[in-house]
């Protein structure tokens, strides 16, 4: 083979060079952390900021007017309308190998049902965000894949999902500081894909008072859908936490938490907190929709993933037959460079209702970086279903709590936790079991069991414990062990303080 054959074949494996890459956002992002905070974000029209839900509501997309359908590519692009909750413009630009070109706003691509609006006037008015669409379930139809809008909010759809919880590019002062801020994403860069490209790349531009970044997302579907995220933050002073991939969910009730009135036995896009940490452990907390505010976290030296887990994947554990909270996904963060020492934090809100997000986790590293110096941090994001990530080993698969025939003394508590996996299941019932629990604040613990259950061949956990101080939560800490064995995840429950 000749050279020049040699070279043509490297060049045709490379693929086209683009007119925009991850370190052109890198650079605005750099300049203007390095300048005094100036928002470019655009006030929309007084008339669209007026419309009620229901008249935004009644603004749509024409799905015919999708960018790349008449081209036939495999992913196609739809745009979300200003207005109302929507109020804060983004500039939207295509990337191809040639050019980089603006995405004007067309009203003509919009249906704006019985609302009289003076489109004409508003000239290019820019978006309130975007979704990709992919034939994930179907070949014939282009489904729902990911949908950025909102701050730097984005959700993503593994195939039979439907959108649940959310992610977000970076939090800041969630819990400490002045107060919380929400960086927001101001420009997006998307990729062309080819006609037979299998994901889709966005690059964005994020922006707020203390913080710069550039991202680059790779987003490949399937049955899970991973979201493969690249970011350089640059932050000015003033941050006391910085939540690195953020994740956003919702808890009401459920089997640990029972409502009182309603027939649902659970509402959650979310019921648990999984860690995996550099040293092996992992660890599954109970989420809750506690009466005040509740901060915890995990501090270790090095992170393996974290996610807000939907685990119970049943449609008779919810009996909702318009939420299928059942198909809601869960969300993996599995992080691609060192992250270092830090911990992983979960902020619980009280919600009156299932309308409201409540649930807030993220990693906070140990150190911050020095303003104006970069933080890159490279992560994998799994929307995983019915097939997601577990321990190897055990782990929980329900919390229940309540006293069983004896009532419970002053200050106790009762949990029933669940175990299952793969070593679990190979075991007889009478393998000699043991319940390791601990209270390791503020707790002593009055009784602790564990036996095998025969209608499901779970392993059962009974934990009675006394709350020492009422007026502080306490934490609790039980495993099964076999020998010196180790065999499920840790169930870190926090009982909150009354």
């Amino acid at each position: 083979m000749r050279i020049g054959s040699v070279v043509l074949l490297a060049a045709l494996a490379i693929g086209p060079a683009y007119a925009f890459e991850f370190e052109d956002v890198v650079r605005q992002a750099e300049a203007a952390a390095g300048a005094p905070y100036k928002s470019i974000q655009r006030t929309p029209p007084a008339e669209l900021q007026a419309l009620t839900y229901d008249e935004y509501r009644d603004i749509r997309f024409r799905p015919e007017q999708a960018l790349w359908r008449s081209e036939r590519l495999p992913f196609e692009l739809m745009f979300f309308h200003l207005g109302k909750f929507q109020n804060e413009p983004v500039r939207i630009n295509e990337v191809t190998a040639g050019e980089v070109r603006h995405l004007r706003y067309d009203p003509t691509a919009f249906h704006f049902g019985n609302n009289k609006l003076s489109v004409e006037k508003w000239g290019d008015l820019g978006f309130a965000g975007f979704r990709a669409h992919y034939p994930l379930n179907a070949k014939t139809y282009k489904d729902e894949l990911i949908v950025f809008l909102g701050a730097s909010y984005f959700r993503a759809l593994g195939a039979g999902q439907l959108y649940g919880l959310s992610a977000r590019g970076l939090a800041i002062d969630t819990v400490g500081g002045q107060r919380e801020e929400f960086p927001r994403f101001s420009e997006f860069w998307i990729v062309r894909p080819s006609t037979d490209a299998q994901a889709l790349t966005v690059y964005a531009l994020l922006e707020s008072p203390r913080s710069n970044g550039a991202y680059q997302f790779d987003i490949r579907p399937g049955e899970t859908t991973t979201v493969e995220v690249r970011a350089r933050i640059f932050l000015r002073r003033g941050v006391a936490t910085l939540g690195v991939a953020p994740l956003t969910s919702m808890y009401f009730f459920g089997e640990n938490q029972p409502h009182r009135t309603d027939f649902r036995p659970e509402v959650h896009d979310s019921d648990g907190l999984m860690v995996a940490t550099g040293s092996g452990e992992w660890l599954w907390r109970p989420l809750l929709n506690p009466k005040a505010t509740l901060t915890t976290s995990f501090g270790m030296q090095e992170l393996r993933g974290f996610g807000l887990m939907q685990r119970d994947r049943s449609f008779y554990s919810y009996e909702d037959s318009e939420a299928r909270y059942e198909l809601r996904p869960s969300a993996w963060v599995e992080p691609l460079n060192s992250w270092g020492p830090g911990r992983v934090e979960l902020v619980q809100l009280n919600t009156v209702d299932e309308t409201n997000d409540n649930i807030v986790a993220y990693w906070v590293p140990l150190k911050l970086p020095e303003p104006g110096q970069p933080l890159d941090v490279s992560y994998r994001l799994h929307w995983q279903g019915v097939n997601q990530r577990r321990p190897p080993d055990g782990w929980v698969v329900q919390t229940r709590v309540g006293r069983g025939f004896v009532e419970l003394a002053e200050n106790e508590h009762q949990f029933v936790v669940d175990f299952t996996g793969p070593t679990l299941a190979s075991l007889q019932a009478s393998a000699p079991m043991k319940a390791v629990v601990s209270a390791p604040a503020n707790g002593e613990i009055a009784e602790s069991n564990v036996y095998r259950l025969e209608a499901t061949g779970a392993w059962r956990m009974t934990v009675r414990v006394k709350q020492l101080d009422p007026s502080q939560p306490t934490e609790l800490r039980g495993f099964l062990q076999r020998g010196e064995d180790v065999l499920t995840e840790t169930w870190s429950n926090v009982i909150p303080a009354r």
